[in-house]
Formats: C-alpha cells, structure tokens, sequence
C-alpha cells in the first residue's frame, strides 16, 4: 500500500480555503452520519425507485425484500442529493462535491485536498481559488455524465473537484516532490517527482480502468479524468493570459523622426 503524506516545498501562510474545504466535507459528513444507522423510510416517494435501480444494477441477484432491508436513510440521501445523469439538476451538481460514500472515501479525497491544495491556492488566491475548485468540480461531473447519459446512479465524492486541483499542480509545480510511505510488506518513506506521480495518477489509475472497463470498481473515472485536464486547461490559460498581461505593460520604443 503507498500513503501519500505530503509534499514539498510549502508556500508560507495559512491556505485558508483548503482547511475551509476541508472542514466543510467534513462538517457534511459528521452531520448525515446518524442516518446511516437509521432504515430507510417506506413512506419515501424515492424508495421504491432506489430499490428496483439497485435490483438492476446487480442483475436481480438479491430480491427486493432483501435491498429494501439494507436500504439506509443515509443510501436514499445520496440518492437525493447526488449528481444523477439521468435526471441532472444544478442543485445536485454542486452539492454532490461535499458528499461521501463512507469514511475511506472521505479520508482519502482530503488527504489529498490537504497535501496539494496549499501551493495551487497560494498561487491562485484564495477566491480564484475555490472559485476554480468549484468549477473543475462541474466540470467533472459533466464530464462522467458525457460519457454515462443513462445512468441513474449517483455521483458524490470530492475527487473531481480535487483531480481539478491536481491538475492545476500538475502545470505549475512540476519540480515539486511528494512524499510517499510504502505500508508493504516494510515500512519505507520515498520521495518522487510530482508531475511523475501525477502523470500516473491519471493515466494508471483513470485512464487505463477507464478505457478497459468504465464500472470498475464503481470508481467516476471519466470525473476524474474530465476535472483533471479542466485543471490543466485553466493554468495554461492562466498562464497565457498573465504573460499577455505582462507583455502589454511594457512600453514599445518610440520611433524618432529625424
């Protein structure tokens, strides 16, 4: 297993909107907990729609009575608020961002929030930032909807926002080090090149599963894959637009006339 643990070098001062993000994801989760210990309720217009989705998407290997008594208050919430490409709504596009499928899920997506969020948000500032942390978020989730039109399922989760923010960091801090704990079978702590890591991440881990299969593992590849590269394209944008800036500020020589 390899754990990222952070990165290096590190902009000075506080990356206010990250730990906000952060907290916010979390405060989300902490807050619905108590409904994945509750059942769902029978009377909810939602239910039976949830429960004959489930039924398809495993082919009919458990029966209705059985899905109905796993239900939990919690599945047919992110049912509600989740990103349904099937029935889109601008109020799920968004809210979709702050909800999880578990802790795991959770724990992962603000690792990496934490560890890359600070140099992008120093370099953007903090409302360009959570400006552009939203709309490669959207831009994610339009992106998995693209290529899954039909589907009914819910997208929630964080990480298509985040790949956005990966792929912000991808252009401007490839010289970057992350630095990397390898659980097995020994304890070891490595440092590699960021835009190394980076580039795996989105070609091993979403590229590659996406093209060869996209359900596995349940996984939003095509999310991921469409707010990473909403990333790169706005900070080579970015990037264009501020050498523009810069060349438009300098005074052309003056031609003398004799």
């Amino acid at each position: 297993m390899i754990l990222p643990i952070g990165d290096s070098p590190n902009p000075e001062g506080t990356p206010v909107v990250t730990y906000l993000l952060i907290g916010a994801n979390v405060a989300v989760y902490l807050l619905t907990l108590p409904l994945t210990w509750t059942h769902a309720n029978p009377s909810d217009p939602l239910l039976t729609e949830f429960v004959h989705l489930v039924a398809r998407q495993n082919g009919y290997r458990s029966s209705i009575q059985d899905i109905l008594a796993h239900t939990s208050a919690y599945d047919l919430f992110l049912f509600r608020w989740g990103y349904r490409p099937v029935a889109p709504s601008i109020v799920d596009l968004f809210a979709s961002m702050f909800l999880h499928g578990g802790f795991g899920h959770l724990a992962g997506n603000m690792l990496f929030l934490w560890i890359y969020g600070d140099n992008v948000e120093h370099r953007l500032g903090k409302g360009r930032y959570l400006f552009y942390y939203l709309a490669t978020g959207a831009a994610a989730t339009v992106s998995h909807a693209m290529f899954s039109p039909t589907s009914g399922l819910p997208l929630v989760g964080a990480s298509g926002a985040i790949s956005g923010i990966l792929g912000l960091y991808f252009v401007w801090f490839p010289r970057n080090r992350v630095h990397l704990l390898l659980l097995f079978p020994f304890l070891l702590r490595v440092v590699v090149s960021a835009r190394l890591l980076l580039g795996l991440y989105i070609i091993v881990q979403n590229v590659l599963p996406f093209v060869l299969s996209r359900a596995a593992g349940g996984v939003a590849h095509g999310a991921h894959i469409g707010g990473f590269f909403a990333g790169v394209a706005v900070a080579y944008w970015f990037d264009r637009s501020e050498s523009g800036n810069r060349r438009s500020r300098i005074k052309p020589l003056s031609t003398r006339r004799s």
